[in-house]
């Protein structure tokens, strides 16, 4: 699945991984990045790499805590909003995809795999 979404999202430039950082910054919520990894399910190394990036290129800054400045705090930046503007509603679209190519299939079949799964 992250693969299907990385070919969606490459002609913005975004990987999976970087379009739900973005979604996860987009709205009141301003995490220190540790937060943030936590919240996203990875490690703090790899989130400082995973954010690189996307300061590089203007989508994501990188703020100082008011109260202890050692701590960051990422944002999104305007140019950051646009570009989630632009990639949810093609998330949207290939998520339906995904349910409809989903229900297609033996949905009671599916919901039997998923069980022995979890």
């Amino acid at each position: 699945m992250a693969r299907r979404f990385d070919r969606l999202f490459a002609p913005l430039g975004l990987t999976n991984g970087q379009f739900s950082m973005m979604v996860a910054l987009s709205g009141q919520w301003s995490p220190r990045l540790g937060e943030l990894a936590d919240f996203l399910g990875m490690d703090s190394t790899t989130m400082t790499a995973a954010v690189k990036p996307l300061e590089k290129r203007g989508l994501v800054a990188l703020r100082a805590d008011e109260a202890d400045g050692r701590v960051r705090r990422p944002a999104l930046t305007q140019a950051g909003r646009d570009l989630v503007a632009l990639a949810v509603p093609l998330w949207r679209e290939e998520h339906a995809k995904v349910q409809a190519d989903m229900i297609g299939h033996d949905a009671g079949n599916l919901a039997s795999i998923l069980g022995r799964l979890g």
